[in-house]
């Protein structure tokens, strides 16, 4: 019976020991800085993406600790993923994930939570060359999956089966992008023209411009229905033009065959913009500008640097998710949309980060019915002037770039929700 008892002691504590070593691996998080300490910034987003789509687990994004890093389940499957990825990553117990929450308690940082990957999409014509757009190579590098859409996909309501969308390079109002007077001449520029103007004839509209405005406004609705857009370079400013135009000829006759209209900065309507009021139009087709919402547009000389603003990770959790970098003034670059005029901003915008020349922004948001949209201004944050006909940016180059986290960080936005604080 004594041998019994010992051996039944010694089953109890065997069993005993095995829980607690399976509570502890249980317990185990993976902790992914986003300070100094990451390899790879880039990639980081990445992995959170990738255990929201593939592993179907939430994410905590601990906005402000650390760079805005993330927390997720130790899963063999993501310990493996991020070394393919070259991301640093931690394993940490439950002291540790506590003495995290309480410093996040006590200081100006939160916890995000992450529940569902977005399905992203991003507007781009099938002549897009490697040049055209900084997002679609940061996507492609952070090895986050996305569907391409354009015009035609927007005029069938395709837009409705995405959550996050995105515009870069682009011209809603039909003049090409403003290249006429550089580039007029050029093959790539005169097949361009071509294949719009057959696409708006086949979509039942008389000028490319027509064409355009109904596309501009799919994507407003898109966003009033509750989806989040995020626009760089000329895309930002072209879409407000085109919108406020609503129909207006604001085109040159170089460019469309008729000319503008002579009362175009008249008519006007604010009303129907995402971001900017009270701006004028440059109509002249020999100047690359579409409006003077842009600042600079002299893709020389020193394109200075932007400050991020500071939040309340609390009080204002949105556009503190959207500022996360392990830097906060970071170096600027040029684009068609440099930056935007301060003072033909609305003001229900909320302006993320300035320039340091005292009268332009770089990087803001805004609401719009049920959705939100993201502007920031440039063409490529790792290229200060990238021209046309230049290749593409290599990441492994820029993998801890401050200017691309803040894209990256614009992609996550939709997965998460506020997480509900104790009172």
């Amino acid at each position: 019976m004594k041998k019994r008892g010992i051996l039944f002691s010694v089953v109890l504590l065997t069993f005993g020991i095995l829980l607690i070593f399976s509570s502890n691996v249980e317990a185990a998080k993976l902790f992914v800085p986003m300070d100094d300490e990451q390899t790879d910034h880039l990639r980081a987003y990445g992995l959170a993406y990738h255990a929201l789509d593939k592993e179907s687990v939430n994410v905590e994004w601990l906005l402000n600790y650390k760079g805005g890093s993330f927390l997720m389940d130790d899963l063999p499957n993501l310990r493996n993923r991020a070394r393919e990825l070259g991301v640093y990553i931690q394993t940490i117990d439950d002291a540790q994930v506590a003495a995290i929450y309480a410093k996040i308690e006590d200081e100006n940082m939160e916890r995000v939570m992450l529940e569902k990957a977005p399905k992203i999409a991003v507007y781009t014509p099938d002549f897009a060359e490697p040049w055209d757009d900084a997002v679609t190579l940061v996507l492609e590098y952070a090895q986050v999956p996305f569907a391409k859409f354009y015009d035609k996909d927007v005029l069938s309501g395709g837009l409705a089966k995405y959550d996050w969308i995105h515009l870069h390079h682009e011209d809603f109002t039909g003049q090409f992008g403003k290249f006429y007077g550089a580039f007029r001449f050029a093959d790539w520029y005169r097949k361009q023209v071509t294949q719009s103007q057959l696409d708006a004839q086949q979509a039942g509209f008389q000028k490319v411009s027509q064409l355009k405005l109904a596309v501009a406004r799919g994507i407003r609705k898109f966003v009033l229905d509750g989806g989040f857009l995020f626009a760089m370079c000329s895309a930002v400013d072209s879409l407000d033009v085109a919108l406020a135009a609503n129909g207006t000829d604001i085109v040159a006759a170089e460019i469309d065959g008729d000319p503008v209209d002579p009362l175009c900065d008249s008519k006007l309507d604010y009303s129907q913009t995402f971001a900017f009021q009270n701006f004028k139009l440059i109509t002249d087709p020999m100047i690359y500008e579409f409006s003077d919402i842009d600042v600079s547009n002299n893709y020389s000389g020193d394109p200075g640097t932007f400050k991020l603003f500071d939040f309340s990770a609390k009080v204002d959790p949105i556009p503190t998710m959207l500022t996360q970098n392990h830097r906060n003034v970071i170096d600027g670059f040029f684009g068609q949309t440099t930056a935007f005029r301060k003072s033909l901003i609305k003001s229900s915008v909320t302006i993320l980060a300035e320039n340091n020349d005292g009268i332009s922004v770089k990087y803001l948001r805004g609401d719009l019915g049920k959705g939100s949209f993201c502007f920031y201004g440039g063409h490529d944050p790792a290229d200060v002037s990238h021209i046309v006909g230049e290749g593409p940016t290599q990441l492994e180059l820029h993998k801890n770039s401050p200017g691309y986290r803040l894209i990256l960080n614009n992609i996550l936005f939709p997965a998460a929700k506020k997480k509900e604080r104790k009172t």
